[in-house]
């Protein structure tokens, strides 16, 4: 396809402007899709509000957005998965193939990765985007391009949910209400958690969790959050903490909060990087710690989990934008973290 499109561009911290460049044309194995939606994700408010993420640096102008759902307008001479008119998820990752995580399907950990909006490498916050066509996961006519935007985040959902080991019977928290917290709620109680406790401070996110399905909400800023999971448990403590606030205190509070023999999963990013944790408890109940970076073999389960309904992925939307107003949707989002729980752009 010949012709511009428009990209909206970060020109600086605080900054989008936008620029015209050709539409980008598809190589033998990948796809060109019209982007329909575009979530915007905390590292890319991240990105724009610091300028860069641990050596990661931006370098001006540059491109936003990895969590992209579209239409496929035109096939490489290679492509027999898609068609032309398929509505597709894009998992905005291409890896090497032979590295030695690669090679033992642990691909996200691929040193060599080419992620989108992860300088140097430009994101999607774009009207046209070429993608390996391997990474663009067609869409069961029930799913949305809106919800196909927000498989990106699901996936990270999943993926805690499975590093913790979930499964039904169990009872897990999870602390941290925003968009990665909700969808590892989500996740946790698509694989058949009956029993999911929220924990934040933030009134609202709180609200969503129970609009979505947690068992019971927490609000830190007024209840003792560990003595309430214990009280909600019968003194017993959690299965299951998945921790998404990155905060040193949401740790801790996980540790006194689980069973001894439990499964804690660290998926959020804290900004100093550094914790002091009570350790004498953590081997005293024989604790295992697992982490999460981003996932890896899920997209193809989370799409037939929102096709199948178990997933409210669009009920975490609170707030659309178009591309033209990507300053307003940006500004917006930075000052509004706590009314704000998923905002994307609508191309």
């Amino acid at each position: 396809m010949d012709g511009t499109m428009k990209v909206a561009v970060m020109n600086g911290i605080g900054q989008m402007g936008f620029e015209e460049r050709a539409i980008p044309k598809p190589e033998n194995n990948e796809v060109l899709v019209k982007l329909e939606y575009i979530g915007i994700c905390g590292s890319d408010l991240h990105y724009y509000e610091t300028g860069r993420i641990g050596d990661y640096i931006v370098e001006p102008p540059f491109v936003l957005g990895h969590e992209p759902g579209g239409v496929v307008v035109e096939v490489g001479r290679d492509v027999t998965n898609l068609k032309p008119g398929d509505r597709v998820a894009l998992e905005p990752g291409k890896t090497c193939g032979h590295c030695e995580f690669c090679r033992t399907g642990r691909y996200n950990l691929c040193q060599e990765v080419i992620f989108f909006a992860t300088p140097p490498v430009d994101g999607v916050f774009q009207e046209y985007a070429v993608h390996e066509a391997d990474l663009c996961f067609k869409l069961p006519d029930n799913v949305s391009t809106l919800e196909g935007a927000l498989i990106e985040p699901l996936a990270v959902g999943f993926h805690a949910a499975m590093q913790g080991g979930a499964r039904a019977g169990q009872t897990a928290v999870v602390m941290g209400a925003g968009c990665i917290g909700l969808v590892c709620m989500m996740a946790l109680k698509a694989m058949g958690v009956v029993n999911v406790f929220v924990v934040d401070i933030m009134e609202k996110r709180l609200e969503k969790a129970l609009e979505l399905g947690a068992t019971n909400i927490i609000n830190a800023s007024k209840t003792d959050a560990v003595k309430a999971i214990l009280e909600l448990t019968e003194g017993k403590g959690c299965d299951l903490a998945i921790e998404a606030a990155g905060t040193e205190i949401t740790t801790r509070q996980a540790i006194y909060m689980t069973k001894a023999g439990s499964n804690i999963v660290l998926v959020g990013y804290g900004k100093s990087g550094e914790m002091t944790l009570p350790m004498s408890l953590v081997l005293n109940k024989e604790l295992t710690f697992k982490t999460v970076f981003r996932y890896r073999h899920i997209y193809p389960m989370a799409i037939e989990a929102v096709a199948a309904g178990k997933v409210n992925l669009k009920g975490i939307v609170t707030d659309e934008f178009s591309l033209e107003d990507a300053q307003k949707a940006m500004d917006y989002s930075v000052n509004n973290k706590a009314d704000i729980v998923k905002a994307v752009i609508k191309i």
